[in-house]
């Protein structure tokens, strides 16, 4: 900001000594000058204050965002189950980050590991923070618990993820937010003693690391400790697809989430009434241009990657797929938030382009790694914002930010790709343990599920299991294979909860047919046959759409 207008009786007395009241006069005239000039201070103020209000309020809004994509990925007996998830995780996060979080991340003075002030908002706000600064940070926080919910989805007990959300928000989010956004963090680009790490420290704008390999990271380790969703993987380890039950809500929540970036990545700049140099651009040229600029980078980020997800998979697998392309797209948002306000235009079209790729890569490997993930939110988040580190240390460009050394950058790029992964393992595994146990165990906490939907389920396998008798009976061995991946994508929990059950009522059946006329059997197959007809229609009607040949 410019400097402020100064004036004093003494600067106008000489052009006004003619005057027989020239002390009152100049004194007046300087009285006005401080007026208009503290008018405008407290007014920068404001504008600042407002566009940072507004930027946490877009921010927020991607909670609702994470709320239907999450809702549309998963079944519908869970829908009820992962939207309280969310509820909670800005609920407990508010809390968490207000008593603890925010000074574990800002708390300064501090050392270079974790802040120690500004517990419950003590002492606030100071001539360093408002109190819309900390409403900003805080949906920081919560956006990087909604990240891990995906991960470990229709499987987590209720009492422990509650736990778990307030620990990564208060506690472990918050710390590595300070190692990198703090002014006192040990390996900050704006440290206030100047002592950057390797000349630079570390460059992640708006949290390609900091929010979304944390969250990542974080959900990669309690989806590896939980195991897969019960049906995720057939006896011979084959991949069985559990499609979310509503395309329709992950592309709504899509959308809220590219909104609520806007606030995400530009308002990372916290102020905007703020002219830069002048003598080479001219008046017009300030920090509302780069804010500009950062909108634009991440847009055509998040374009690039939903196209190149579209035909990528296309190439891959042989038909369009809406899903894909969504979570395309968050890659490429995910990439360009750490490297947004420093590259230009052209360079976020790359950062998209790969974006797409590594998270086609990360999907392939965790099939075969047989790791679980409702939401790819660890390929997603996690390996995107890998990429999104590394892409800034590329392509940064030193007059675009001032702490920005570009190539020198990338020397520091792995304290926060590898640390992180590392602390993150050992913090989060000591909460998700319980989780655990709860696998195991095959009970849930949240009786969300009612019991009627679990006895339709049960009848679902029943007659699954008696269609795939009679067709062994036939050997129609292509419908009895259909019928068995029917089976293998319903919950196997009821089924071992009663085989003996099952099996008894399909060894009465089988002699009921045989003591009954061979058109019975021949009407049971035909309707055999209609089911699998209708499922062939159907496949792919919710998800994606093959090509006509």
């Amino acid at each position: 900001m410019a400097s402020a207008v100064t004036c004093s009786a003494a600067d106008l007395l000489p052009h006004l000594s003619s005057s027989a009241n020239a002390t009152a006069a100049a004194e007046f005239i300087c009285g006005r000058f401080t007026a208009v000039s503290e008018y405008l201070s407290n007014t920068t103020y404001a504008v600042d204050n407002t566009y940072l209000l507004f930027s946490a309020y877009l921010v927020f809004a991607m909670q609702l965002g994470f709320a239907m994509l999450c809702a549309g990925s998963v079944r519908a007996k869970n829908t009820m189950n992962i939207m309280l998830t969310n509820v909670l995780d800005a609920a407990a996060g508010g809390l968490s980050y207000y008593l603890f979080g925010f000074a574990f991340a800002f708390g300064a003075p501090s050392n270079g590991f974790i802040g120690k002030h500004f517990f419950g908002l003590k002492e606030f706000p100071s001539q360093s923070f408002d109190y819309s600064y900390f409403l900003y940070q805080w949906a920081f926080a919560i956006a990087a618990a909604g990240i891990t919910s995906g991960s470990i989805a229709e499987r987590t007990q209720f009492v422990a993820y509650l736990i778990y959300s307030s620990f990564l928000t208060g506690f472990v989010y918050p710390i590595v937010s300070h190692w990198f956004w703090s002014g006192d963090g040990w390996a900050s680009a704006s440290k206030t003693d100047g002592n950057l790490l390797f000349g630079s420290g570390v460059i992640d704008f708006a949290g390609s690391g900091v929010v979304h390999m944390v969250g990542g990271i974080a959900g990669l380790w309690g989806a590896f400790i939980e195991g897969p969703r019960i049906g995720r993987f057939d006896r011979s380890g084959r991949s069985v697809a559990l499609r979310g039950h509503s395309a329709s809500l992950v592309v709504l929540g899509t959308f809220l989430l590219w909104f609520g970036w806007y606030g995400f990545n530009p308002g990372s700049f916290l102020t905007i009434l703020k002219p830069y140099d002048t003598s080479t651009r001219g008046t017009y040229y300030g920090q509302w241009s780069a804010i500009g600029r950062t909108a634009v980078t991440t847009t055509l980020a998040g374009c690039t990657a939903a196209l190149t997800t579209l035909f990528g998979k296309r190439l891959l697998v042989g038909h369009w797929n809406v899903v894909d392309v969504c979570n395309g797209l968050l890659g490429g948002f995910a990439a360009i938030t750490s490297g947004c306000a420093v590259v230009e235009p052209w360079a976020a079209i790359v950062c998209g382009f790969v974006a797409a790729w590594v998270l086609i890569g990360f999907n392939k490997l965790a099939v075969k790694l047989k790791y679980d993930d409702p939401l790819e939110a660890a390929q997603l988040h996690g390996g995107c914002g890998s990429w999104g580190i590394i892409f800034t240390g590329l392509f940064a460009k030193k007059d675009r930010y001032g702490m920005t050394r570009a190539l020198e950058h990338f020397r520091v790029l792995i304290v926060e790709v590898v640390l992180p992964r590392y602390y993150l393992k050992g913090t989060v595994a000591a909460v998700v343990v319980p989780l655990q146990q709860y696998h195991h165990s095959g009970r849930s906490s949240i009786t969300t599920v009612s019991s009627v939907s679990r006895l339709g389920e049960k009848r679902k396998l029943l007659r699954n299991s008696i269609h795939i008798h009679i067709l062994r009976s036939r050997n129609d061995v292509d419908l009895m294979s259909v019928f068995e991946a029917k089976m293998t994508v319903l919950e196997l929990r009821s089924l071992s909860r009663s085989s003996i059950k099952v099996i008894k009522i399909i060894s009465d059946f089988k002699d009921q047919l045989n003591n009954k006329k061979g058109n019975k059997i021949e009407n049971v197959r035909q309707q055999s046959v209609r089911d699998v007809t209708m499922l062939r229609s159907s496949r792919d009607a919710d998800f994606g759409m093959k090509e006509d040949d």
